[in-house]
Order: C-alpha cells, then structure tokens, then sequence
C-alpha cells in the first residue's frame, strides 16, 4: 500500500457564505478552539503516521501504519466538515489559523484568529492574508 500523495484533507465547498459580526464570531469561540485544537493535534498525527508509511519497505508494519493515517485523516476531515459547518475557514493546519468572513465598509473582510489567542482581535481584506491584519478596533461594521 503505497502513501497517499496528500494526507490534507478537501476543504468543504460553500455555496453560500456566513457572514459574521465580530460578536457572532467571538461568540463562536469556545466551540471553534476545540475544532481548531481537534485538527491541529490530528494534522500532526496523521503527518507522523505518513512519515511511518514512507520509511516502511512492506509487510505486517506497513499495512498498520497505513491503516493509521487512513484513520488520521478520516477524523482530520471530519474535524474541518466540522468547522466549516460552523461557518469558518481553515487556512493553517500547523498553526490553527481560521478566517470568519465579516464586513468592513459594507465589503466582505476576514475576521483573523489562530489558535493560542484568547479572542478575535485582527482582521484583514479578503486577498491580504495573515501579513495584513489589522486591529479590530478600526473595523466598521456596517
């Protein structure tokens, strides 16, 4: 059995998108860092395990450590169907960066958060990425 090419799972598809006040994201939370945690803590998993199966020549060995990342990547996927039916956007396995899309001067915007931070303080336009954030504080809503 060889080693699957990519072990990232597909990223859900949406026809329509949730659009978030900065609250409604906030909001959202407690449930989304358990997610988060849940798909970072797999994501390594299932990179280890395909690490194992790349080292293996055969035998008894190789076929667990296949059946292995399989099962990583099931609950990886798993995890991120979940998350996206929250309404939020996996952009970093590694770190647990997510994006909640939100509103700025009536325009669609990315409200920022990463995994390890206490709240939602940043965001940043649609195209701009993680290297352009911007405080909260000058988010216009409406």
């Amino acid at each position: 059995m060889a080693a699957p090419q990519s072990f990232v799972p597909q990223r859900p598809s949406r026809k329509s998108v949730k659009r978030f006040s900065l609250k409604e994201a906030i909001r959202t939370l407690p449930l989304v860092k358990r997610i988060v945690a849940d798909i970072v803590r797999t994501h390594a998993q299932a990179a280890k395990c395909r690490k194992q199966v790349e080292l293996l020549d055969g035998g008894k060995e190789l076929i667990q450590a296949q059946k292995d990342l399989d099962f990583a990547v099931e609950h990886l996927q798993d995890f991120v169907n979940e998350l996206s039916a929250v309404g939020a956007e996996l952009k970093d396995f590694d770190t647990g960066l997510i994006d909640f899309v939100g509103r700025h001067d009536g325009r669609d915007v990315c409200l920022c958060w990463k995994l390890g931070e206490e709240t939602i303080t940043h965001w940043h336009e649609l195209d701009a990425g993680f290297s352009g954030r911007k405080p909260v504080a000058g988010l216009r809503e409406r």
